[in-house]
């Protein structure tokens, strides 16, 4: 890549989120609350993209994720690809999928569930990736991934 491409800088050590959805790429910025960051965090938003027409990216210096920050990411955004860079190379190139259970990730949306009456976390099974359903585990209320509220 020349310089007349790179559209923003390299970092030596951290995480990329790369592929982004344009409409998601500050939702993924909230929930991994990286404005709390002290470390530097880039934002790229409506970069050109073969696969998806707009992205968005993220450089986020000196941070690498764990497996729930990223599957709380697969909620808002499946189908991200997270770069781990190490002395600016990329040395792990990961999609973010879907798991198929979310352990205290999303709140259940029927009022009655014990989730929303006890102090405990939520447990849902994903039945269906393709079109994001998800089941609640305690009351079986099934509900669109990409209508729920996040805990």
């Amino acid at each position: 890549m020349s310089k007349k491409e790179l559209l923003v800088s390299a970092i030596e050590n951290g995480t990329v989120i790369d592929h982004i959805p344009t409409e998601k790429t500050f939702q993924v910025v909230n929930l991994l609350k990286l404005q709390e960051l002290s470390t530097p965090v880039t934002i790229g938003y409506n970069f050109k993209s073969e696969m998806m027409d707009r992205k968005g990216i993220i450089k986020v210096s000196d941070k690498f994720f764990t497996d729930d920050e990223i599957n709380r990411l697969s909620v808002i955004a499946p189908n991200i690809v997270l770069n781990t860079i190490r002395n600016y190379e990329v040395v792990e190139k990961r999609r973010v999928e879907t798991p198929d259970e979310l352990r205290g990730i999303i709140k259940c949306n029927n009022p009655k569930c014990i989730t929303n009456n006890e102090p405990m976390a939520t447990i849902f099974n994903v039945i269906d990736k393709a079109h994001g359903i998800v089941k609640c585990h305690y009351c079986d209320k099934e509900q669109q991934i990409d209508k729920v509220e996040l805990c």
